[in-house]
């Protein structure tokens, strides 16, 4: 290349650059905003499917609490564990765009089928072994459950101690008590329908599996080593998360309650299409980024894309496992607990108790003190995060219930909202709070007084905590119809987005810094391994709170809301209390951490 000189400048050699790379979106490289969109529309139809299925399981199929939220808790576990094997699919062999858009579609198929949900299940009870129809009647907001025997309605009502009472208004029966284990609600349902939803969810974990790594790892490669505009970027990407979800948890429930589940399904599904085709037809401008690996004999796309179909029966079988799981016995122990648990609930607690102190001693014997330490500092983090997730994830299963059933869903007596629109409160709060929290941080930090990373976990967790408790307040104000103020809701969900934006944004960052580097992939692995056991606990909690429902109603109200506010007030007051005892070891953590902030 000849060198200019004052009396002869140089025309710029510009035969090597792509002149659209150097378009600009915010400041940003111009294919952020299509990946921006793309992320959205595939959230918007993720969290548009989650803020009904609790409902749906529950509502359609009629299956018990303990059931829904086992499905749920495994379902969400799943969607965090399959990454991992979809990130390093693409890492070596497909690349990140080809296994966006073969996600994409996965995904899109399984929303598609979960329109096709057959006839709403027949309910039944079985009262001391002789079984009954199950009727129920509206009137209103309230919904009143009938046993028929021999022609003749009796209303169901069950009491504190869990034995059931049915009255005849006409005074023609007695009255009878049936005692606790006496009663048992069942129903009548499509297996094939039911089945057809197990495959639906398998399919979405298996696709989430090759979309949500992937979509993140396209976004860093817009950027060089080094380029400080990275951070901005990211930031500017998962707003897109928010944004998705804010919109989709609104329109989705109330396509579903105005015009039936399939519609609010539908929506998801659409979603999920254009999200596909905004990285299929992107008229060239992702050339050259989320390619496959160089240097590969062959094109293995077909080969994989085969091998992820063949999964989908194993995702299928854990499902149908955890559908078919039997609480042991009261008197069982821990060991029984355990042994009674559903194949994923073993394998996951049993990778999780492993790989923990597993690290740590391979950490001391092969690093140095200082990595030792540094190792045990994100260890001790990882364990933490589970608490969190584990108690904040309530709000897809315990807390969707809780609204469906013992809260006044009417806002300023304007209008009334469903009980799967009230999760847009976090994605709102979110957006809402992180420009806010940016600058508060930004701004503590100028001035030295920003909290350490352990400090805002926990943060994090007394305010989790303390949103439960919250709501157990708000439970005293309940009105004569047991119902507790929507408001009172969304104060939880509040507090549940400030916590969130106190731990969410941090921790992966700090697990990448403090990891020694042979193992730092492992480490990855390990932090999202740790997220997917909170899923799967959060559904082991939430089968605590679990309601005896006939017809998929709840028998008696008050009962439900007393389970529903003892759940909430015990474990608010743990998480609360765990994130006393890490602010207590704060220092010593901080210490571990040798400076890395």
């Amino acid at each position: 290349m000849e060198t200019p000189t004052a009396d002869s400048p140089a025309e710029p050699d510009i035969s090597h650059i792509n002149p659209a790379a150097e378009e600009v979106w915010f400041g940003h490289p111009r294919q952020l905003a299509r990946l921006f969109t793309t992320e959205a529309w595939e959230r918007f139809g993720y969290y548009g499917m989650r803020a009904l299925l609790t409902l749906y399981l529950t509502k359609h199929f009629l299956f018990s609490d303990q059931t829904t939220n086992g499905l749920y808790g495994g379902f969400t576990a799943l969607v965090y564990l399959t990454p991992l094997i979809g990130g390093l699919i693409a890492d070596r062999y497909l690349g990140s765009k080809k296994s966006v858009k073969f996600g994409a579609l996965v995904m899109s198929a399984g929303y598609f089928l979960l329109c096709f949900g057959g006839p709403t299940a027949t309910p039944y009870a079985k009262i001391d072994g002789q079984r009954y129809e199950v009727q129920v009647a509206t009137v209103g907001d309230t919904e009143t459950q009938y046993v028929i025997d021999h022609g003749h309605r009796l209303a169901v009502k069950g009491q504190d101690d869990g034995s059931v009472t049915l009255t005849d208004a006409t005074g023609a029966v007695p009255a009878r008590t049936i005692a606790k284990g006496g009663f048992v609600p069942g129903a009548d349902r499509s297996a094939f329908y039911t089945l057809l939803t197990l495959l639906s969810l398998s399919l979405i974990t298996i696709g989430n599996g090759f979309f949500k790594p992937n979509i993140s790892t396209i976004v860093g490669n817009l950027y060089a080593m080094g380029d400080r505009r990275r951070d901005a970027g990211f930031t500017i990407f998962y707003m897109g998360i928010n944004l998705g979800s804010l919109f989709s948890q609104i329109l989705c429930p109330y396509l579903a309650t105005a015009y039936g589940w399939w519609v609010g399904f539908l929506l998801a599904a659409i979603g999920m299409l254009i999200s596909f085709a905004l990285i299929q037809f992107d008229g060239g401008k992702l050339d050259g980024y989320g390619e496959p690996p160089a240097g590969q004999a062959k094109d293995r796309s077909l080969l994989i894309y085969l091998g992820a179909l063949i999964a989908v029966p194993i995702a299928f079988f854990l499902f149908w496992n955890m559908m078919n799981y039997v609480k042991p016995p009261s008197g069982s122990g821990i060991i029984g607990y355990v042994a009674a648990l559903p194949i994923m609930g073993k394998a996951l607690f049993l990778t999780f108790l492993i790989s923990i102190p597993g690290v740590l001693i391979w950490s001391w014997k092969v690093g140095s003190k200082v990595e030792f330490e540094m190792m045990l500092a994100s260890i001790v983090m990882v364990v933490f995060n589970v608490v969190f997730w584990t108690l904040f994830e309530q709000a897809g299963s315990s807390l969707t219930l809780f609204a469906d059933r013992n809260t006044d869903l009417s806002v300023f007596g304007l209008f009334t909202m469903s009980a799967g629109q009230t999760q847009f409160f976090n994605a709102f709060f979110i957006v809402a709070l992180a420009p806010l929290f940016s600058i508060m941080w930004n701004g503590l930090a100028k001035r030295g007084l920003e909290p350490s990373t352990p400090i805002k976990f926990g943060i994090a967790l007394i305010g989790v905590g303390a949103g439960f408790l919250v709501l157990v307040f708000g439970s005293r104000f309940a009105g004569p119809d047991f119902k507790v103020s929507v408001w009172w809701l969304a104060l939880l969900y509040l507090i549940h987005s400030a916590a969130e934006l106190c731990i969410s944004p941090v921790g992966l960052s700090m697990i990448s810094k403090l990891s020694i580097a042979r193992i730092v992939g492992m480490m990855m692995g390990v932090w999202f391994l740790s997220i997917s056991c909170a899923q799967y606990v959060a559904g082991v909690v939430a089968q605590v709170a679990s309601v005896e429902t006939v017809g998929g109603q709840v028998t008696n109200l008050q009962v439900s809301l007393n389970t529903y506010s003892g759940v909430f007030w015990t474990i608010g007051l743990v998480a609360a209390g765990i994130g006393v005892v890490l602010l207590a070891i704060s220092p010593f953590v901080r210490k571990w951490m040798n400076g890395v902030q």
